[in-house]
């Protein structure tokens, strides 16, 4: 005899659980979005175009997302080399330096930005060395990318050593059994099991960096047409009373960051696809 046995979960069922969802996700999403929205088409088309369209304004975004692209390029590299560091070996004070790697999460990014520019000023441990090289770090866009480069890092580790730490290490050797050289290896067992991860955190490290505000000012020097942040003249308008400037630059940012992380996860499901991953 058939026995039906009927599904039991610790939360309630699906009707309440996903009105709920629904509700929080507006509450906090949705409609602060729809608002943002509102705001910005306040303007008129010809006005938003001739906020968004100014030099200044697109030199801010330019340097928001060039240095936000470029410091999360720099960690995936850095980033997988830590992280296979941190899985692959073994080494006196392992558990410090992987504690190190939360650092940024934990510490508040001004004074992450206090730090970083007392290092790299002029007068700095690290910048007097630069000036002697004729390199400037502090008061540019290199030192914005520093920033971002260390407020992002965890993003890639984080995402990144799970997956190697599953990753079974009988594929390598078989691999090397069958003569593969460690250059095939990493680029035909390695690379395809972690791509989705790199991917993720790479996505993740982006959003982190295109947003960034407090420890990204102090080391800018926030200097108009050489290193001045968007997030920097959305706070310039909202001090000056013009929400509707402010709000025009915020959906310009959150457009461009919604189109980047699109293309991430296109790139991820093609990979998908590609290596035969769910």
């Amino acid at each position: 005899m058939n026995i039906l046995q009927k599904q039991y979960s610790v939360l309630p069922g699906f009707g309440l659980t996903f009105g709920i969802s629904l509700l929080w996700l507006c509450l906090i999403v949705l409609i602060p979005f729809a608002v943002l929205f509102g705001q910005a088409g306040q303007l008129g088309l010809g006005n938003f175009l001739e906020v968004v369209g100014s030099e200044r304004v697109l030199h801010a975004l330019k340097i928001t997302f060039g240095t936000s692209l470029a410091a999360v390029l720099v960690n995936l590299v850095f980033g997988l080399i830590t992280a296979w560091v941190l899985v692959r070996y073994t080494f006196p004070g392992k558990k410090i330096v992987d504690a190190f790697i939360d650092l940024p999460f934990a510490l508040p990014t001004a004074v992450a930005g206090i730090a970083l520019t007392t290092l790299y000023a002029p007068n700095g441990l690290i910048g007097q060395v630069l000036q002697k090289l004729d390199i400037k770090v502090a008061f540019t866009p290199a030192g914005i990318t520093v920033a971002l480069i260390f407020i992002s890092l965890p993003f890639i580790v984080r995402t990144v050593q799970p997956v190697l730490e599953d990753l079974e290490v009988e594929l390598e050797d078989a691999a090397t059994c069958l003569g593969a050289s460690r250059w095939q290896i990493f680029s035909k067992v390695i690379f395809p099991a972690i791509t989705p991860a790199l991917l993720t955190g790479a996505a993740m490290a982006f959003a982190r960096a295109a947003g960034e505000y407090g420890s990204v000012i102090f080391i800018a020097g926030n200097i108009p047409m050489v290193s001045e942040i968007a997030p920097l003249l959305i706070t310039a308008k909202l001090e000056q009373f013009d929400y509707n400037g402010a709000t025009a630059i915020a959906v310009t940012m959150l457009f461009i960051s919604f189109l980047v992380l699109l293309l991430i996860n296109l790139i991820q499901r093609w990979s998908n696809r590609r290596y035969g991953m769910n």
